[in-house]
């Protein structure tokens, strides 16, 4: 009998052992590890089969038939392998192909989608406006039925997309609200869009749109309604948006200008006349914050709000039109916010939905915001040298605003930060006690809506906010408001800007309805509530301001949330670097030492109440100025005159009542919502008409000597 053999094919793992008369032949892979790389299966089975020791001659049959199945298995793995490859090379040149085309036929698709919806909308604003899109009844009812369907079709589309996000599991904003499309129904000639906005300390830019391309770029004003004094001219520019074509958008400066002064204008020598008013060349200073406005039944509310009380200048955070490439809903939008925006300056910065590329349409970004909203990025002590992002000086200089681009470089090196870095070296804090930022990606956000998107540019910028002292960061993107307190670096920091998120003002996609209860950032949190509304900020004197939320959701704006703050320029609030005596209710800037300025209006009607009070007017005759409000540090709900307040800083009645004397209204009414106890005895000092010294303002009528 013989010895074993082993013979041992790369491939086959198997061991089997048949026995024949003479000796056994065993099939093995042991040998395996001892095959040299360069050798084939076939030529190893060769070698091996000579190195075979076989005595009996009757076992070359079943060698012959081992070898022969080797063989045939081997062919068949290496054609299974390379059928694999060429698979798998098949298989990628298909995504290949299917990537260049799916992105070539979404482009094209994006593209043909941006045209009709331009094209639907604008017959649908011709149909607003009363004006035939064909020429024809029959052929404006065809139009009319197509617009519509394809609006029905959008809408089921961008419905269908939130069902399937709410099947996934991710955040879902309430059903849109409808679209307000102002209609324009004047000559081509006549100015439309009609906003300010202001250059400088004593100038204003007017900006507005014709549909006549050759009308003049050329304003005329003055002081009195019809009699205008001045003139200025200035350019025009359009721009090319696929299909679409601006009409021409005029730009003029006008000026210098005084302070708080009404100024009658007229644009291109036709069309309505306009007033605005300056802003002071002292404090106080009111802002009305608005952000992501849309154009919507929340906007129409939103502005109408707004236009209920008197301010200054409004800010706005970003996200204007809302128009997503659709260019006609950027002149609806102009439409829609020229009554407020011809009377007040507006002073914006980009968002999110004033990019507006589109492949092989647009690549260049900002086309339509640049071209209508002009800021005075080339004015003021640091121009920036772009629109995306400037500052400009309040109040004579004792109020400075930064406007940020969240959707520019911001990182460390870029240009935006170098300039941030140098205009806020150069801000004088003994002479401006006030800075506040805006932007349009919240820093700080707890809402499940747009996590994060602002943590890059807060990490390259926050610190530079920080060591300017910065009062408050303004920010929209984020559909609810919300309203942190002082933080730096995620912890709460006195020294810290105070940053609200004020992005309500009634948008087209909805609210954020969800905040993150367990969020990091949920102990900073001091308000928040998803619902429409608007914001003011009045900064009262050097040291104090008062920033107050208002709802939309109630039929008329109802302050929801409410907060005094302290510039951080101030090292103590009692005290005034400019060395004004302090004067004992109002602090460092009493309102009647304003050399110059008629700080009361003529006929007001004042209530004040021991716990709140509020300022009304009578109905003002057609085309009077509303008055400007009297310069107490509250807004118009809550009270500088209610007892906490006289307590906490230790005003007596006579103080108070001294100052109502000073004042030209005929009569002012005390009221008492509810009565608060005064503490340690302090609060009244005197008696008079109608009262009684017992701790509480009884309800009474006081006429002024």
């Amino acid at each position: 009998m013989s010895s074993p053999t082993y013979l041992s094919p790369s491939f086959l793992s198997l061991h089997t052992s048949t026995t024949t008369r003479g000796g056994h032949l065993h099939l093995s892979g042991n040998l395996r590890r001892r095959r040299p790389r360069h050798m084939s299966g076939l030529l190893l089975l060769r070698a091996q089969a000579a190195r075979l020791d076989i005595d009996d001659r009757d076992s070359g049959g079943e060698v012959i038939t081992a070898v022969t199945t080797t063989v045939i298995a081997l062919f068949l793995v290496r054609t299974l392998l390379l059928a694999c490859i060429i698979a798998r090379g098949g298989v990628a040149l298909i995504r290949i192909a299917c990537r260049v085309a799916g992105r070539s036929v979404a482009g094209v698709a994006g593209v043909i989608f941006s045209a009709v919806n331009a094209r639907c909308v604008w017959c649908l604003d011709q149909a607003a406006k009363g004006r035939s899109c064909t020429g024809t009844f029959l052929g404006d009812v065809a139009v009319a039925a197509m617009a519509n369907s394809w609006r029905i079709l959008v809408q089921g589309i961008t419905s269908l997309v939130f069902v399937t996000a709410a099947a996934a599991g991710e955040y879902v904003r309430p059903p849109v609200s409808p679209l307000v499309l102002t209609p324009h129904d004047k000559p081509a000639s006549h100015p439309q869009q009609v906003h300010i906005s202001i250059v400088g300390e004593k100038n204003m830019r007017i900006s507005w749109v014709t549909d006549d391309l050759k009308a003049p770029s050329i304003v005329e004003y003055g002081k009195s309604p019809g009699k205008y004094t001045a003139s200025a001219t200035g350019e025009h520019v359009t721009y090319r948006y696929f299909l679409y074509k601006s009409g021409a958008i005029h730009h003029v400066t006008i000026g210098p200008l005084e302070p708080s002064t009404t100024y009658h204008y007229r644009c291109g020598n036709a069309g309505d006349e306009f007033t605005l008013r300056t802003p002071p060349a002292n404090l106080p200073v009111e802002f009305a914050v608005v952000g992501d406005l849309g154009q919507t039944k929340w906007t129409e509310s939103t502005l109408r709000h707004v236009s209920e009380g008197d301010y200054d200048m409004l800010l706005l955070p970003g996200d204007l039109s809302y128009a997503d490439t659709q260019q006609p809903l950027w002149d609806t939008f102009g439409r829609l916010v020229q009554p407020l925006a011809s009377a007040r300056p507006w002073m914006v910065t980009e968002g999110n939905h004033e990019i507006e590329t589109l492949p092989v349409v647009e690549f260049a970004p900002f086309v339509a915001y640049n071209a209508r909203w002009r800021m005075p990025y080339d004015a003021g002590a640091s121009p920036s040298g772009t629109n995306l992002y400037y500052s400009f000086d309040v109040a004579g200089g004792a109020v400075h605003v930064v406007m940020l681009g969240s959707y520019v470089d911001f990182e460390v090196g870029s240009e935006q930060r170098a300039w941030l870095e140098r205009d806020l070296a150069d801000v004088d804090r003994r002479r401006t006690p006030w800075v506040v930022a805006l932007l349009h990606a919240p820093w700080y956000n707890t809402n499940e809506a747009h996590q994060g998107e602002g943590e890059r540019m807060r990490r390259a910028m926050e610190s530079l906010l920080y060591e300017a002292r910065v009062d408050v960061v303004f920010s929209g993107h984020v559909h609810a408001y919300e309203r942190f307190t002082r933080i730096y670096n995620n912890e709460a920091d006195s020294r810290g800007p105070m940053y609200i998120t004020i992005g309500d003002g009634g948008n087209r996609e909805g609210l954020a309805l969800k905040f993150i209860k367990d969020h990091k950032s949920a102990h900073l949190s001091e308000f928040r509530e998803a619902s429409f509304g608007h914001g003011r900020l009045r900064i009262v004197n050097e040291t104090s301001a008062v920033w107050t939320w208002h709802r939309n959701d109630d039929q008329f704006a109802t302050v929801r949330d409410e907060v005094w703050l302290t510039s951080l320029a101030a090292a103590d609030p009692a005290r005034v670097a400019a060395g004004r005596p302090v004067d004992e209710l109002f602090g460092p800037q009493s309102p009647w030492d304003i050399p110059g300025r008629a700080v009361f209006p003529s006929r007001p009607i004042c209530a004040f109440g021991w716990a709140g009070w509020k300022i009304s007017y009578p109905p003002r005759s057609p085309g009077e100025p509303p008055p400007r409000p009297l310069p107490f540090p509250p807004p118009p709900r809550v009270c500088a005159g209610s007892g906490e307040f006289l307590h906490a800083h230790g005003v007596p009645l006579a103080t108070f009542l001294r100052f109502v004397r000073q004042a030209t209204a005929p009569a002012i009414s005390y009221l008492r919502p509810h009565a608060l106890p005064l503490r340690s005895g302090r609060g009244v000092e005197e008696e008079e008409e109608g009262q009684k010294n017992t701790g509480h303002i009884k309800c009474c009528n006081y006429q002024i000597p």
